[in-house]
C-alpha cells in the first residue's frame, strides 16, 4: 500500500490535493497562465532588475572617489639633509605640487597622456604604466627647515633637497640649592 504525502498546503488548509489542484484555499479558481502572459512577466522582471543595476552602477558612478597612484620614492639623508628622489617621467612641471612641514612633505602630481585617450581598450597587449594623479606624504625623520628646501626636476626625476634644521647643542641646567635659613 503506497501512502500518499500531504503537501504543507493541504495540511495548512485542510484540504484535499485534488481540493488544491482545482481551487486555491480561498475557493476561487486559479487562472491558468498564457504562454503570452509568462513571457511579459519575464521581460517585467528582467526589466526591473536591469534598472535595479542601472540605478546601483549610477550611485556607484556619483560616490566613486578618483583613484590616486602612490609615487614611488628614495629617501635618504645626508649630514646636512634629507634628499628624496622620485623618477616622475612624463610629468610637467606646472602639474607639481610640493607641499611641506617641519616633519612631513606631500608630493601631488598628474601624468596625462593625450593619446592615450583615443587608443580603445581592446587594442591594448600591455597596460602597465599609470596615467592619472599620484600624489605620495612622507614623514620626515627630523625637523627642517622649509624656507631652504629645493626641487629639481632633471630627466624626468625629481630631486627635493631638504636641509636639517641646526638645533643648539643640548645646554645643562644647574640645581641651585636652597639655603635652609
Amino acid at each position: 500500500m503506497k501512502r500518499n504525502k500531504k503537501s504543507f498546503w493541504a495540511k495548512l488548509t485542510g484540504l484535499s490535493e485534488e481540493d488544491l489542484e482545482r481551487e486555491d484555499w480561498l475557493g476561487k479558481k486559479p487562472k491558468k497562465k498564457k504562454k503570452e502572459d509568462k513571457g511579459k512577466e519575464i521581460d517585467k522582471f528582467l526589466k526591473e532588475k536591469e534598472e535595479e543595476i542601472q540605478e546601483d552602477e549610477e550611485k556607484e558612478d556619483f560616490w566613486a572617489i578618483e583613484k590616486e597612484g602612490q609615487l614611488a620614492v628614495d629617501v635618504y639623508q645626508t649630514d646636512e639633509a634629507i634628499v628624496i628622489k622620485s623618477a616622475i617621467a612624463g610629468v610637467n612641471q606646472e602639474d607639481l605640487d610640493i607641499a611641506i612641514s617641519e616633519d612631513i612633505i606631500t608630493i601631488r602630481g598628474e601624468r596625462k597622456d593625450k593619446e592615450e585617450e583615443k587608443i580603445d581598450e581592446e587594442n591594448f597587449f600591455f597596460r602597465e604604466c599609470y596615467w592619472g594623479k599620484f600624489s605620495r606624504s612622507i614623514i620626515l625623520p627630523c625637523k627642517i627647515d622649509q624656507s631652504k628646501a629645493e626641487a629639481k626636476l632633471k630627466n624626468g626625476v625629481l630631486t627635493i633637497i631638504l636641509p636639517k634644521l641646526k638645533h643648539p647643542d643640548s645646554v645643562r641646567l644647574k640645581i641651585k640649592e636652597k639655603n635652609s635659613s
